[in-house]
């Protein structure tokens, strides 16, 4: 049964994305026209321009965080605006079967050309290093462009992260769902996030 059909998201969501101020205030000012796409190793939905859908609070976190850590000066949010089109949504059993499958066809690569498989590292399993993750996502993006199959827009995943939130909890204190933007055109709009109390 092809649920194609229902790969294509029916509204615009809210995402947010933590940077530089000077960043995000460019944008706003029209000096320049879209984020830049993240195409880092350990990106964990593939290369593109990353967003917390709905979740401003969890954006400043993390733009915080980066200024603790001396990667950013001014830490800022900007919203923006997106129609997520054709997307690879993790949260769907086909999107989640071509994801192994993809992954199934890597593992056939690597060992008939005897070389190792990147691995997913960090301190947690929710945390930064997810190389594996990072090369089976492009893999399929890329797999689907040399079978002429339409490209995906964008890519939606649920991130498990933290601590339990209670004892024996199935809930984490930092779980959210990420969006990796692929393609701009489904980038509406930017906006300056109203402040939080």
């Amino acid at each position: 049964m092809d649920g194609s059909v229902y790969e294509y998201q029916p509204s615009f969501i809210l995402g947010f994305h933590g940077c530089e101020r000077a960043v995000g205030e460019a944008i706003l000012a029209g000096q320049e026209p879209h984020l830049k796409p993240s195409e880092k190793k350990w990106d964990w939905l593939g290369h593109g321009i990353y967003f917390w859908e709905g979740n401003l609070a969890r954006a400043w976190e993390w733009a915080n965080a980066r200024q603790a850590e001396g990667k950013i000066d001014e830490p800022f949010v900007l919203g923006a605006i997106i129609d997520l089109r054709h997307c690879l949504d993790l949260f769907d059993r086909e999107a989640m079967r071509q994801v192994s499958a993809t992954y199934s066809s890597l593992v056939d690569l690597f060992a008939r050309t005897d070389r190792a498989m990147p691995q997913n590292t960090g301190p947690t399993p929710d945390k930064a290093g997810r190389k594996l993750d990072c090369l089976v996502m492009n893999t399929l993006h890329a797999i689907r462009d040399a079978s002429g199959q339409q490209a995906y827009d964008s890519v939606r995943g649920p991130f498990l992260e933290g601590e339990p939130i209670y004892e024996g909890a199935g809930f984490r204190s930092h779980s959210h769902i990420q969006i990796c933007v692929r393609t701009t055109g489904g980038i509406k709009g930017y906006f300056r996030p109203i402040a939080l109390d």
